[in-house]
């Protein structure tokens, strides 16, 4: 299964990191936001209660660093620069270290590595990877602007235009999602930790085809020059060393189903 891919990738990158100890920073107030729309790391279940690999990993943090943790909501195209200009201490929501994203935010150091997928309907037939659906003029891919997604679609699988009209834009992930189950796209492209997920949970409505695109390292994000990102880094270190980084991992790709 590929979702193995991310643990695997995960243990080899704690395998690097010395062992650290989280500084105790007495009781500190931190406000992380996030966006509650990206399975399983951050969500909301069936009982509307937010959920994810990415709040217990925070509470994880929190707990090692003595800090008191209170969440706010944001969407992605206001994340960054909300976090940017200060409004918040913290913001988790998968989010790739890329260096220009360094430019405007400090992150932290990678808590997870996974792979860019292709996820489709069940029983599609008209192509099968990257190549056969940029070959065909007629199909859509659906995207969040901003996000290794949309810059996969656009220089992994099509002409690199970012104005190309078979990218159809949505405010959230789950959106298009959405359109893709109902036909009105023909791919979206997704980290391995939500894809697996969303898959399984389809009953055979939705699948995985071809090969992964590209993987990248997530991290948090941090205003310019926060005294977090230091202790946050030597938290993060721990729970590699300790494996509570592959327990979580174990239990939020491996354990849980979506929509149960």
């Amino acid at each position: 299964m590929k979702h193995l891919s991310l643990i695997a990738a995960a243990a080899a990158l704690a395998a690097s990191v010395a062992f650290a100890e989280a500084p105790d920073l007495g009781g500190r107030e931190v406000t992380v936001v996030t966006e509650n729309a990206y399975p399983p790391l951050q969500f909301l279940d069936a009982s509307g209660a937010a959920i994810g690999w990415e709040y217990d990993g925070m509470a994880e943090i929190a707990k090692r660093l003595n800090i008191n943790v209170t969440y706010q909501n944001t969407s992605w195209d206001a994340m960054i620069p909300a976090v940017s200009e200060g409004q918040y201490d913290i913001g988790m929501t998968g989010i790739t270290i890329k260096e220009e994203r360094k430019e405007k935010v400090d992150f932290s150091d990678p808590y997870m590595r996974s792979e860019m997928l292709m996820v489709v309907r069940g029983d599609e037939e008209r192509f099968t990877d990257a190549a056969s659906f940029g070959a065909n003029p007629d199909l859509l891919i659906s995207a969040q602007p901003g996000t290794s997604p949309f810059y996969a679609a656009i220089y992994e699988i099509l002409d690199g235009n970012e104005d190309n009209p078979r990218v159809v834009k949505f405010e959230t992930f789950g959106a298009g999602l959405e359109a893709l189950k109902a036909g009105d796209v023909d791919l979206t492209l997704s980290d391995s930790t939500a894809a697996n997920g969303i898959v399984a949970a389809s009953n055979g409505g939705l699948k995985i085809i071809g090969t992964p695109l590209a993987s990248e390292d997530f991290g948090f994000i941090f205003p310019k020059g926060s005294d977090l990102v230091g202790p946050v880094n030597a938290a993060i270190a721990d729970m590699k060393a300790d494996g509570t980084i592959e327990a979580l991992n174990k239990k939020w790709f491996l354990d849980y189903k979506m929509g149960e």
